[in-house]
């Protein structure tokens, strides 16, 4: 199996790498930041990679090497979150980099990749979502509508492959510690960050990987459409309502 995942430097993208690798895949580890990179192992080739980048998207995986090259597993992973303010505060700045990053670099990853997948009669996109696309909170306004966009085109996707053999899933975890994700979300305020998951048993990276993993194993003719996890700490609050 060959796999290509996105954001590969930590997080989810590092354990995603690392359990295929495990596992005996060649596996594509892209990246920003390819420093921590070459800590995934032997099997994995790193590669510097700005999914925002149409035109790198495009090269990098039209010169992949050899033994490379025909990927069977799209993992696109790379994602941020930007910010907790209310719209009317938000920082247009981090909207964009949330547009451009969360769905920009899916779409941009995804249609480098899927011909040969079609061409080939198979191969499996797996996205990560979050379950900020389903479920609304304050200060969630553009990063949740990035993830509702990767629920939707994974949804789509799966229309636009029927009978091609190619699958197609969202993995949508909960609150996941073990990440950069909210010290990048607080412009890298490391104590606001670790409030988030204070006195919380939260999903792990490797859950996630797992998840993952699990999916892409499934026999060729099953197709597992959406995954959606929480640690058992989380569920759903209460409607609110504005009483004058």
């Amino acid at each position: 199996m060959k796999v290509f995942v996105t954001g590969a430097s930590a997080g989810f993208g590092a354990a995603i790498a690392s359990r295929f690798a495990a596992e005996g895949a060649q596996v594509v580890a892209a990246a920003r930041r390819t420093d921590k990179l070459t800590e995934l192992g032997e099997r994995v080739h790193p590669l510097e990679l700005d999914v925002r980048d149409r035109e790198a998207v495009q090269q990098a995986i039209a010169t992949l090497p050899e033994d490379f090259a025909e990927i069977d597993v799209l993992v696109n992973n790379a994602g941020l979150a930007k910010g907790l303010e209310p719209a009317a505060e938000a920082d247009l700045d981090d909207w964009d980099q949330m547009l451009d990053t969360n769905c920009r670099g899916v779409m941009y990853c995804t249609r480098a990749l899927l011909p040969g997948m079609v061409r080939r009669g198979r191969g499996h996109v797996i996205n990560i979502g979050s379950v900020a696309g389903s479920y609304p909170y304050p200060g969630g306004n553009v990063y949740g509508a990035t993830k509702a966009f990767t629920h939707q085109f994974s949804l789509n996707l799966r229309s636009d492959l029927h009978g091609t053999g190619v699958r197609v899933t969202s993995v949508e975890p909960g609150l996941a510690g073990g990440t950069e994700f909210s010290t990048v979300r607080f412009d890298g305020d490391s104590q606001r960050a670790a409030g988030v998951y204070e006195g919380v048993q939260a999903l792990l990276p490797e859950d996630v990987a797992e998840s993952v993993h699990w999916v892409a194993n499934q026999p060729a003719h099953v197709n597992v459409n959406v995954v959606e996890l929480m640690p058992v700490a989380q569920s759903f609050a209460a409607l609110s309502v504005d009483r004058r």
